[in-house]
């Protein structure tokens, strides 16, 4: 293993689409959400940990997380994972990763992922995080990873590679990339899918600490120059009372669009290897394996009639009498139950606030 090779995991998300499963005391990155025995984040290290030296992968979570992460990984030590005081979004969380692994080695190449997707082709996979890792190296670029669509997806935000570049083929791979967009409605999706310059934007990306470093400095001089300004700290006894006062004078951004959407040394790197972010129930049962009439039903006592489409989700036990829907989930999960038009599920994220609102935070 390349010893300048890291890994910055971001698990500090609450998974408010996934409830009532996806809790904010256990968010979804914590859950064995695909039944495997074993959570979305300790996969994720375990694929990492393959081509990337466990002392070099760093794990950003919240400081309610940390003890979570410590019972998930227990080979992890403590002063890589980097305990966020309050959210702030993913280019802070980077900013603070980057510099940590300054102190420790200036000369870094990274890869940066979220903890809670999903991977089929994971040796294909590690295959592409190695290329990216290996460009970013030799050049002076903000690398992404674009993953070939294979339908008009509204779920997922796009990457347009630059359309006077050469279009990225098995040999070659990484393009410029032209512009980021945000999730499309289905009209704009499909011409998206037709266009053949686009492609989901995964949350992966390839730099090396240098580049970086260069970009926040000049895209985000502020949010920069309150890590960078810590280099003292780092990996002492006084890095968790200053990391507190820093997130409390940081202002709350994505990387995507504070640097990757003005930098001008952008590229993607394309591939197809099973992927999907898990972002919704509808896109987990897209994964799951479904009866006859394309049920996915997990729990030992659903006892269903006359259902089609539908994502059921309930404890073992619980005796649940299911008839007559279509297109729906049903979740239970400590005693909160979800019905929900599987087309609306974009709503839970309300139904969340309106039960956080009238119900309060111990439901949430």
């Amino acid at each position: 293993m390349d010893s300048n090779n890291y890994c910055i995991i971001m698990a500090g998300g609450v998974g408010s689409r996934f409830w009532p499963l996806s809790r904010s005391s256990k968010p979804k990155q914590f859950l064995d959400i695909l039944g495997t025995g074993s959570s979305l984040l300790r996969q994720t290290f375990d694929r990492f940990v393959q081509i990337i030296p466990a002392e070099n992968i760093l794990i950003v979570t919240s400081s309610v997380y940390g003890d979570i992460v410590m019972e998930q990984i227990p080979e992890m030590s403590e002063e890589n994972i980097l305990l966020e005081p309050l959210r702030r979004n993913t280019a802070p969380c980077i900013a603070y990763a980057s510099y940590k692994i300054k102190k420790k080695n200036p000369d870094a190449r990274i890869v940066v992922a979220p903890s809670d997707h999903l991977i089929i082709k994971e040796s294909k996979f590690l295959k592409v995080v190695e290329k990216g890792l290996d460009f970013v190296g030799s050049e002076n670029a903000l690398l992404t990873l674009g993953i070939t669509p294979s339908r008009p997806e509204t779920g997922y935000g796009y990457i347009q590679v630059n359309g006077d570049a050469p279009k990225p083929t098995k040999e070659r791979s990484i393009s410029p990339v032209k512009t980021f967009t945000e999730k499309p409605d289905m009209k704009m999706a499909r011409v998206f899918l037709e266009s053949g310059e686009f492609y989901w934007n995964a949350g992966i990306f390839f730099w090396s600490l240098e580049s970086i470093l260069n970009a926040l400095q000049r895209y985000l001089p502020e949010v920069d120059s309150i890590f960078s300004e810590m280099k003292g700290v780092y990996n002492t006894n006084r890095e968790k009372k200053y990391i507190a006062e820093a997130y409390a004078g940081c202002k709350n951004i994505s990387i995507d669009y504070g640097v990757m959407e003005k930098a001008a040394n952008v590229y993607v790197l394309t591939s197809d290897f099973g992927w999907s972010d898990l972002g919704t129930w509808g896109s987990l049962y897209e994964q799951k394996k479904k009866d006859k009439a394309k049920n996915s039903i997990t729990g030992e006592n659903v006892m269903s009639y006359d259902l089609k489409n539908c994502f059921v989700n309930l404890p073992d036990d619980k005796l649940a009498v299911i008839q007559g829907l279509d297109d729906f989930i049903v979740v239970e999960s400590d005693g909160i139950l979800l019905i929900c038009n599987k087309k609306e599920e974009q709503k839970i994220k309300n139904f969340v606030n309106d039960v956080r609102l009238q119900k309060g935070e111990d439901h949430i």
